[in-house]
């Protein structure tokens, strides 16, 4: 694996884990109905950073395969719907919407762990903790929703200056 690498794809994850210092949940999500199944809060850093490294030695490490361009361009979308997320959800407060933006992160996290495992076996298998996760926040995202049917978005943060 190059290390150069590792640390550059770490880099792009800094921006989707200062989303959660720019927008932390808060009261009004503290105040919501949530699936008993819901992690506790110390989980989320936990398992954001573990991820966050698996991603970046995944992508570093398929890098160095041919035929790795795309599952580094789709690694490219991934990192976007995932830097989106925290602003729609706790900044924009929309839940709904933010249950497409997981969706779309869900397809592009499947995806490119699926052209990782055709060029590298380890690579790919580094995206399946990703996608276990993913799929749990989107249900959870989902639940969130169903159980507060009234919720009516009101944008709190740097965004509702905006």
């Amino acid at each position: 694996m190059d290390y150069a690498l590792f640390f550059t794809y770490l880099a792009a994850c800094v921006a989707p884990a200062m989303t959660g210092a720019l927008f932390p949940p808060g009261a009004w999500y503290q105040a919501m109905r949530k699936p008993s199944w819901t992690p506790p809060n110390w989980v989320f850093p936990v398992a954001w950073t573990t991820l966050y490294l698996l991603m970046s030695a995944a992508a570093a490490r398929a890098s160095g395969f041919a035929g790795a361009e795309v599952g580094l361009a789709l690694w490219s979308v991934q990192i976007a719907f995932n830097t989106l997320w925290t602003p729609v959800f706790f900044g924009l407060r929309r839940m709904k919407l933010a249950v497409f933006v997981l969706g779309a992160l869900w397809l592009a996290v499947a995806a490119t762990m699926v052209a990782f495992f055709q060029v590298d076996a380890w690579a790919g298998a580094m995206f399946v903790p990703y996608l276990v996760w993913v799929t749990v926040a989107f249900a959870l995202n989902l639940s969130v929703v169903r159980l507060n049917p009234g919720h009516v978005a009101a944008p709190a943060g740097p965004m509702a200056a905006g």
